[in-house]
């Protein structure tokens, strides 16, 4: 048995060794860049993270690729939550309004265990890794192992049984979000669609109501018959007529009414086609886009100029491309609005069937309109009271939004005083063009009109005070 001297002299040798070496690691740590020496360390740690065994099999899911989400990442994760035992100890939960239950997942380093049709498999959840500047070395993913000899069975039946399970669920809990673009990250981001718009509230005509409905039912069930004739599965629509007539709400309504996503998106954030295709390629199906006063985003009449254009400016021509071209087929279920104040400033490429399929006009507040808003803000319903056929009249001769008359009629709960200010204001308002004559030497003559200045980009309306009126407001 050794001796206890020659115990601490081997002690004091092992020692002296190894604070040599970690002197030398750490000159030799300084010579090597920083983004080395993460990948060296994360691949490190993927290497010892388990025994390594040549007859298992992993499969890699990342959460994206370079245009937009991992379909199977999103359809895993619900997956998973269905398959939580009471071993794991770490537990993901998240309650958004609307939606029907808790969504649970498991946090990240937890492994689960399945087993389908007596194949055995393991789940694993690979959190981000990032380096001292935050820039991305490693994507969240999900690891799959199994045993390599069943690997045609998962990745024919299993992934797809996995698939199968997470669309039930999506269907069982989906809710409308509305969806921005988030410029720092080049991304979407998304919150629960609030706004209580639907057909039923819509301040519109209903014949027109009658056929935007009519047309979005006849849109979905056409899966088969667009397959069929060989066009992608979208629809497009022209929403345009003066501010304040309702655009933005119809587009909300219809929304509601789809349990549609939305898309709003601001081309302004927009600098080349490649970052357009970028975003749009990352929209989902069953799914509205909107383009808010398109005749504003971009300059519509641009492609027959001469400049040159690169491959990193926006064109009009990058944009009819992805509505339909090449790129209008990756996708289904879609449904793309575009809104103006201005039709007669579009490019007339923007108008022809196959991109903007119905043109749906939204003008001033007409008698049957004004019936739903009585109806929605005061309770009351079409009467023959002299005050009431007053305005019905009134508002078939002047120019007034039902947005204009949605704001008067919320500055009283009294019917009364509510329907007087109305009526007043409507009697201060422009005449309708057929209206605008008057009286002189016993001849109807046209009424004189202001010039109207030409350089004002928003009018103020109720509802948008000048600016950008966005959906969940």
């Amino acid at each position: 048995m050794p001796s206890t001297s020659s115990l601490f002299s081997t002690y004091a040798s092992i020692t002296t060794s190894l604070m040599l070496f970690k002197t030398i690691a750490n000159q030799l740590l300084q010579l090597i860049p920083q983004q080395v020496q993460t990948l060296i360390y994360s691949k490190l740690e993927y290497f010892f993270r388990r025994p390594i065994s040549s007859d298992e099999l992993t499969l890699i899911i990342e959460d994206k690729d370079s245009y937009n989400h991992n379909e199977l990442f999103v359809a895993s994760q619900l997956f998973l939550g269905t398959k939580i035992t009471p071993v794991i100890g770490r537990i993901r939960v998240e309650k958004v309004p609307k939606q029907k239950r808790l969504a649970l997942t498991i946090d990240n380093g937890q492994e689960i265990e399945d087993v389908f049709e007596e194949t055995k498999v393991k789940w694993n959840l690979i959190p981000a890794k990032t380096d001292e500047r935050g820039h991305t070395t490693e994507n969240q993913h999900i690891e799959l192992i199994f045993d390599r000899k069943d690997k045609e069975k998962v990745l024919n039946s299993y992934l797809m049984y996995v698939l199968n399970i997470a669309k039930t669920m999506q269907e069982q809990d989906k809710v409308a979000k509305l969806h921005t673009v988030d410029c720092q990250r080049a991304s979407w981001k998304q919150i629960i669609l609030e706004h209580p718009a639907t057909f039923d509230t819509l301040a519109m005509d209903h014949k027109l109501k009658r056929e935007i409905l009519e047309d979005l039912e006849r849109f979905l069930k056409r899966r088969e018959f667009y397959k069929r004739v060989g066009k992608a599965w979208k629809r497009g629509y022209l929403l345009y007529g003066p501010p304040g007539t309702g655009k933005s709400t119809l587009v909300a309504a219809m929304a509601n009414y789809l349990n549609f996503d939305i898309y709003d998106f601001e081309l302004s954030s927009v600098n080349s086609n490649d970052e357009l295709r970028k975003y749009l390629l990352a929209t989902g199906n069953r799914s509205i886009l909107v383009i808010e006063d398109i005749d504003c985003s971009i300059d519509m009449q641009n492609r027959d100029k001469d400049e040159k254009v690169t491959k990193d400016k926006f064109t009009l021509s990058g944009l009819l491309n992805f509505i339909d071209g090449l790129w209008s087929s990756c996708g289904d279920e879609r449904i793309i609005i575009f809104t103006t104040n201005h039709k007669d400033r579009l490019d007339q490429a923007l108008l022809r069937p196959g991109r903007m399929d119905m043109h749906i006009h939204l003008s001033y507040c007409t008698t049957e309109a004004f019936n739903i808003l009585a109806l929605n803000y005061l309770g009351i319903h079409k009467n023959n009271k002299e005050l009431y056929i007053e305005i019905e009249n009134s508002l078939e001769k002047y120019q007034v939004t039902p947005a204009e008359v949605a704001e008067e009629l919320m500055k009283s709960e009294d019917v009364d005083i509510a329907l007087e200010g109305l009526l007043k204001f409507i009697k201060g308002k422009k005449l309708k063009p057929d209206e605008q004559v008057e009286i002189k030497d016993g001849c109807q003559k046209p009424k004189e009109q202001k010039t109207e200045k030409k350089n004002v980009k928003k009018i103020v309306n109720p509802g948008r005070m000048g600016v950008r009126k966005p959906f969940f407001v």
